[in-house]
């Protein structure tokens, strides 16, 4: 169960707590998480398989809107699951091997995921700058290239921070007051000097989501800038419509992420366990929601939906 080092004692074993003083109220709270992640599995399975199987929708905006659709299953199958047993069954103990392989599977999938909307942004000001060349600036070729730098720079950034816990020493405690394992919230149970854990966290903060958020706003710059030279009023309300997808889901993918932020920075007065609530809706408020947003506001996914759903009912 444990290690032992010039240091002492080294927790292998974590505990998680769940959701700490609301331990009574765990299965109650379950039942949303469990509708949630039912609804983002379904969602965002459908939304994969009919833009794989529909040779109509194998454009440049539905191939990203696929890898977004993938990013959200693995995000939420990363958390919600390990959640679920905590609150069922009480199930909190879990390996620090384990652990290092839940953080590096959410911040890697959040990365990726933050690649993918800015990439979709890019592609929304391709679509709308340059229509007449849209196809033949992203060709399936350039996407692929895309989809793997994304992945890349996920795993390139991540990968550094299990070393970063493996280098720690676990002797102040083994108990975590969460639903899953955090990088910071590993660190500060540690008997280390943290400091390069929290100026590394920062600089891959800095360099992909912060980042992202400046290129996916100076890209609708661009694109605002664009669409108000149209002279066509209706031409600009059809070149705005395109971008409303993925405005929603930019603002419920940050939006969430920025407000617990915030609230763990500067709520020091807040309860633990409303930090701990918030931080799991904010993960899975997006998986839940991007089908939806996709299936009810582009007319080509909603008709390929409606055909599959009918056809599997007949």
């Amino acid at each position: 169960m444990s290690t032992f080092n010039h240091t002492g004692v080294s927790h292998t074993v974590f505990r998680l707590l769940g959701i700490p003083s609301l331990e009574d109220q765990h299965m109650c709270i379950s039942i949303p998480f469990l509708i949630s992640y039912i609804i983002a599995l379904l969602g965002n399975s459908l939304l994969i398989f009919v833009i794989l199987t529909k040779q109509s929708l194998h454009g440049p905006m539905y191939l990203f809107l696929c890898m977004l659709a993938g990013a959200d299953v693995v995000l939420s199958t990363s958390t919600i699951p390990q959640m679920l047993a905590i609150f069922w069954f009480n199930a909190g103990e879990i390996s620090l091997d384990r652990c290092i392989t839940q953080l590096f599977f959410i911040y890697s999938t959040f990365i990726s995921e933050s690649g993918i909307l800015l990439v979709m942004a890019f592609d929304r000001y391709i679509a709308i700058c340059y229509p007449l060349r849209y196809t033949s600036i992203l060709t399936n070729s350039l996407i692929g290239k895309i989809g793997v730098t994304i992945f890349l720079r996920s795993y390139g950034t991540v990968v550094p921070i299990i070393f970063l816990v493996k280098r720690l020493t676990f002797c102040k405690s083994n108990i975590l007051p969460n639903t899953g394992c955090k990088h910071i919230v590993l660190a500060r149970i540690s008997c280390n000097d943290i400091r390069i854990n929290i100026w590394y966290g920062f600089f891959v903060l800095m360099s992909t989501l912060v980042l992202d958020i400046v290129l996916i706003f100076i890209s609708y710059m661009l694109i605002l800038r664009a669409v108000f030279r149209i002279p066509s009023q209706d031409a600009r309300h059809k070149a705005l419509n395109t971008c409303g997808s993925h405005v929603c889901v930019i603002v419920l993918f940050y939006g969430p992420g920025i407000f617990t932020t915030l609230t763990q920075r500067f709520g020091h007065h807040i309860a633990p366990h409303i930090h701990v609530l918030l931080a799991n809706v904010s993960i899975l408020i997006a998986p839940m929601v991007n089908p939806i947003i996709y299936g009810v506001k582009t007319k080509q996914i909603r008709d390929q939906v409606v055909h599959v759903l009918c056809r599997g009912w007949k």
